[in-house]
């Protein structure tokens, strides 16, 4: 089976390179240092300090092996004309209940950080703009009910 391409700025892969190198030069040393201790403590069948280091040692191997396969394939996305909506893409938008404006950047759902104003290109808002263009009207369907937005400002 095809692994799905992850969808990443060039900033949301130099995060995930350094979370890897860290998880693998240090993480690993230090999870090593904690079992070699638990081991040291002797009885091996009733160490709940082993078994703790065992099943942090196994989390931390999948979790870089869950980042070595984003970085493997990482498709590096650039910003976006300004014409249409896409991923890369910073985008003003208005709501048209409250009159508010808010700021956004289209990102793959790896790199999403709401509160970096980072959303991906999978959630409710980014499906909706995605291909549209300045002063279109979109409509979120969101648990509060239809919310509509227009696309007041499209950055590269």
């Amino acid at each position: 089976m095809a692994e799905k391409r992850v969808m990443l700025t060039e900033e949301g892969l130099k995060k995930l390179e350094e979370k890897l190198d860290y998880l693998k030069s240090v993480r690993r040393i230090e999870v090593s240092e904690r079992l070699k201790a638990a081991i040291a403590l002797g009885d091996l069948s009733e160490n709940s300090e082993y078994d703790d280091a065992k099943n942090e040692q196994a989390f931390l191997e999948g979790e870089i092996l869950d980042l070595e396969s984003k970085i493997r394939n990482s498709e590096i996305i650039q910003g976006g004309g300004t014409d249409t909506v896409q991923i890369g893409s910073t985008v003003v938008i208005k709501d048209l209940e409250f009159d508010e404006t808010e700021t956004y950047t289209i990102v793959g759902s790896t790199e999403a950080d709401p509160t970096e104003n980072k959303i991906s290109n999978e959630s409710p808002v980014g499906v909706a703009i995605l291909g549209k263009s300045v002063g279109n009207v979109i409509e979120v369907h969101a648990p509060v009910g239809v919310i509509q937005y227009e696309i007041v400002e499209i950055k590269g």
